[in-house]
């Protein structure tokens, strides 16, 4: 790509023509926590830099970091190819990717990603192995090196491309990131419509985003996002089982469902759950109520499945088809079984479920039915049970949304912290105690009985 046209490129992405030089923001002017990056990171760092090459830490750890934030998760961007870095990390460095190709340099449990700077892609035309795109424009394939303003300029949002320069503690911007985020705003670098296509997971990550930093989606960023939502049909299903993972485990789930539903996200994702097709009593609200409480939870420092939410998320479709299947002459459990398999082969064809989030998350419905039958046996059995607990959640949930009758789960509370001798007395009081045994009567010696 002619110079020229780069310079004409930044100036149009920096809303200023012809400004193309890079803003240092020195150590002193802004408020980046040294302290929390850690070192191993500096390691890495150095051992580039010491090379030869050039070092930044890039991405979400400056932006989080710049807002308050306390950064965990330390990206670098250097000049040095994936091969180069594997050569100065040779003990310790392992090449992934097909797609993105990038380094990851590894201290213990500890992985620091390293990627090399890439290209616009009109450069990809200098060597059509690195990069290619589908009729729909999305980038199949994103190899081409570049120098470090091209790397800013082919990054998704001006807040994610500042770079932070160990050497001296400076923050570099090439595209008024900084100043977005002191205005809180979200803002796609280049055309919208064309970065979408590109990726169309850029629409997901902006609705991340913006219920993570509270920020507000900037409105050209914003315009083509229902339009192009369908372009998420062709993603592949385990991906999207894995940005969905972001969305709802990022400790902001409870903000990230209204703006998925705003901007026609949901239904890709989740298009039995979607308001316009999950019209059952209480389901918007249980799933609302889910995802606070997912959110409260990763806030203290709780375990979080992702089947529990799988299973609030899907409950509404699955009591469509459970009733449907009843109406048609089956038996409750048969039923049950028929309506869980047509859910789950519904929804994996846009997000994917692993088996090890599937299981748990049949078992926490099959649960539910079974913690109404309660006899001195069964709730023995059921307390047992090692998904009793998120059945039991479930339970609670249901109540407070108003999908099921109140008092059930208080039942199981009282349950849960009463002794023996009281559980028993509990299932009793309600017929579901020990029956005496009634007399059986051979009908064959009843009838050669002789008359007295």
């Amino acid at each position: 790509m002619p110079k020229r046209l780069i310079k004409k490129i930044k100036g149009l992405i920096s809303g200023n023509a012809g400004k193309t030089s890079v803003r240092v923001i020195p150590r002193g002017q802004h408020h980046f926590p040294e302290e929390d990056i850690g070192r191993s990171v500096y390691s890495v760092l150095d051992g580039l830099t010491d090379a030869g090459y050039e070092a930044y830490l890039v991405g979400g750890s400056i932006r989080d970091g710049l807002i308050g934030m306390h950064p965990k998760d330390f990206d670098i961007a250097t000049s040095a190819t994936p091969e180069q870095i594997k050569a100065v990390f040779s003990r310790n460095c392992r090449l992934i990717g097909r797609r993105f190709r990038l380094a990851h340099v590894r201290f213990g449990r500890e992985i620091i990603e390293v990627a090399t700077f890439r290209a616009s892609h009109g450069k990809a035309e200098e060597n059509a192995n690195h990069s290619s795109q589908s009729e729909e424009g999305m980038l199949l394939r994103d190899n081409v090196f570049g120098t470090l303003d091209e790397d800013a300029i082919r990054r998704d949002f001006t807040a994610n491309a500042l770079y932070y320069r160990h050497t001296d503690g400076a923050v570099l911007d090439f595209v008024n990131g900084y100043e977005d985020i002191q205005h809180q705003t979200l803002r796609l670098i280049g055309d919208p419509e064309q970065r979408y296509r590109e990726d169309p997971v850029r629409m997901l990550r902006a609705v991340r985003f913006a219920a993570k930093l509270d920020f507000t989606i900037e409105p050209r960023t914003a315009a083509p996002i229902i339009q192009l939502s369908e372009l998420l049909g062709l993603i592949p299903a385990a991906r999207l089982f894995e940005e969905v993972l972001k969305l709802f485990l990022s400790g902001h789930a409870q903000a990230v469902w209204p703006l998925l539903v705003q901007y026609d996200l949901a239904r890709w994702l989740f298009p039995l759950s979607s308001p316009d097709s999950n019209d059952e009593p209480g389901m918007q609200r249980m799933i609302e109520i889910a995802l606070r409480n997912t959110d409260n939870r990763l806030a203290e420092g709780k375990p979080v499945t992702p089947a529990f939410l799988l299973a609030v998320l899907l409950w509404g479709p699955l009591q469509k088809e459970w009733r449907k299947a009843q109406e048609d002459g089956m038996h409750a459990a048969p039923a049950l079984q028929k309506a869980i398999q047509k859910v789950i082969n519904k929804q994996a064809q846009h997000t994917s479920i692993p088996k090890r989030f599937g299981l748990p998350m049949r078992e926490i419905w099959e649960l539910q039915g079974r913690l109404a039958m309660r006899s001195v046996k069964r709730c023995e059995g059921l307390i047992q049970n090692p998904r009793f607990r998120a059945a039991y959640d479930m339970l609670l949930l249901r109540e407070e949304a108003g999908e099921t009758e109140a008092g059930l789960g208080e039942w199981w509370t009282q349950y849960q912290e009463a002794d023996q001798s009281e559980r028993t007395k509990m299932c009793q009081s309600l017929g579901g105690g020990k029956k005496p045994r009634r007399r059986r009567y051979n009908k064959s010696r009843r009838n050669n009985t002789p008359n007295a």
